[in-house]
């Protein structure tokens, strides 16, 4: 007899689910040479798990395990999903995961929400899970997908946090999401016939007060209706911008950037693709989103113009001098690169004292015109007293010492880059500075 547990049932065994409450699937092959999740919702569920978990390699090894088809059976019901996982030869352990059921005052906006929306049960029907749906479920207050901390491990091993058996029971459901989103609603609390049933009692009676709209099926239902969903017109959401609420307030800016993604696994790279390589570039896009989001919240942002990209070989200079990869990234860059290895050391160096402007300052040699090349002789001549004022030999925006092996050079924004002969190459030495003996002021360029 029901107790207010909707869908389920007593019986000598304790609580049994309801018909079509519960779904078995037979154990899946090992996954080799293949990832667990392809569709976006089966990889949400998996960041579910590795965003929950405290420790990485419980994952890794509970991902060896799926892969190598250690996982039995799988039972899905209401609320739990179970499998008997083996560990070893003879150790076999009852893993549970737990996610939490929707209300019945969820199911009602779920409901309500699909019936407006009948190309949500077409996808559906077709084992699809459009992102509409879950943005729409979401905005009614109804999360289907799982977050952090939403799936609750249990298993005999008496592991208080997410262990391998719990890790592989989850990768293994990742590939049942794939194929049957259905799964992951079930799990929620309802399964695919009570809800198909559920939506054609609420398509009739829409259809009762509303008018014919057509077939009470909900799969004719959706494919007739969604020739009818055209969305809002244009002018229609352009009226409506100042009743609109406004947009939330950027959010805070993370202290530092995310770490980048491990990929370490069982699964062999395909041939030209490098693990540690694409790792290393990760961390580099991580901390170049962050900069860019930094520069972005800063006030008077929208008044900056857009910086200047760079061209593949800057891009490897900057990479080596940001990221400072291993030698052995160094070396691939540089041979994929225009510069030498000598070269590339000395841009690498520029770009530390002042990014793609001391790095066009290494490699262009230019002639001032009259007016730029007389303010750079005022300032010269006021930098420093008469009888301190080092002896230049001026070639181009270039000013050499007669002694100590120094150099300014002049840069077309005005600013002095001081520079020293090095193995009989020159080789930047410092940050640019607007006053060219603040520049040299760590050399001695006087006269004996």
């Amino acid at each position: 007899m029901s107790d207010g547990h909707d869908g389920e049932y007593e019986s000598d065994g304790g609580r049994v689910p309801a018909p079509g409450q519960e779904r078995t699937f037979a154990a899946l092959p090992p996954a080799q040479g293949r990832g667990f999740a392809r569709t976006w919702w089966g990889q949400a569920w998996l960041k579910a798990l590795e965003d929950t978990a405290l420790d990485g390699q419980q994952l890794k090894k509970g991902r060896r395990f799926a892969r190598e088809g250690r996982v039995g059976a799988v039972s899905v019901r209401p609320g739990r999903i179970t499998a008997m996982v083996r560990d070893g030869v003879s150790s076999t352990y009852r893993s549970d995961v737990l996610l939490q059921e929707l209300s019945e005052a969820d199911w009602e906006q779920f409901l309500g929400m699909a019936v407006e929306r009948a190309g949500h049960i077409a996808a559906l029907l077709d084992r699809e899970m459009p992102p509409h749906l879950v943005e729409d479920a979401a905005a009614a207050g109804v999360e289907l997908l799982p977050g952090i901390g939403d799936l609750d491990p249990e298993c005999t091993c008496d592991a208080w946090d997410h262990c391998p058996h719990t890790a592989a029971l989850c990768y293994q459901v990742a590939r049942l999401l794939d194929q049957d989103p259905f799964v992951l609603l079930l799990m929620r609390g309802r399964g695919e016939r009570r809800l198909l049933d559920e939506l054609q009692v609420r398509i009739a009676a829409r259809a009762e007060w509303h008018g014919p709209v057509g077939p009470a099926d909900p799969a004719a239902g959706a494919a007739s209706a969604q020739a009818d969903d055209g969305g809002v017109r244009a002018d229609e959401a352009f009226a409506a911008r100042d009743i609109l609420p406004p947009l939330p307030a950027p959010a805070p800016l993370p202290a530092e950037p995310g770490p980048a993604p491990s990929l370490d696994t069982e699964t062999e790279p395909q041939a030209g693709v490098d693990p540690a390589a694409l790792e290393m570039l990760a961390t580099d896009a991580a901390a170049r989103a962050h900069r860019m989001l930094a520069e972005a919240l800063s006030p008077g942002h929208e008044r900056q113009p857009p910086p200047v990209g760079l061209t593949p070989q800057q891009d490897a200079v900057r990479l080596v001098a940001e990221a400072r990869p291993p030698s052995w990234i160094v070396k691939r860059l540089a041979a994929g690169s225009e510069p030498r290895q000598v070269e590339l050391d000395a841009a690498v160096r520029a770009w530390r004292y002042g990014g793609a402007a001391a790095l066009a300052v290494l490699e262009e040699e230019w002639t001032p015109g009259p007016e730029e090349l007389a303010r750079a002789r005022a300032r010269l001549s006021g930098a420093w007293e008469e009888s301190e004022r080092p002896r230049l030999r001026a070639a181009g925006n270039r000013w050499t010492a007669a002694v100590g092996d120094v150099q300014l050079r002049y840069g077309r924004d005005g600013r002095w880059w001081p520079y020293r002969k090095e193995s009989g190459r020159w080789v930047p030495a410092g940050p640019a500075d607007d006053d060219p003996a603040a520049a040299l002021g760590g050399f001695d360029v006087a006269d004996d």
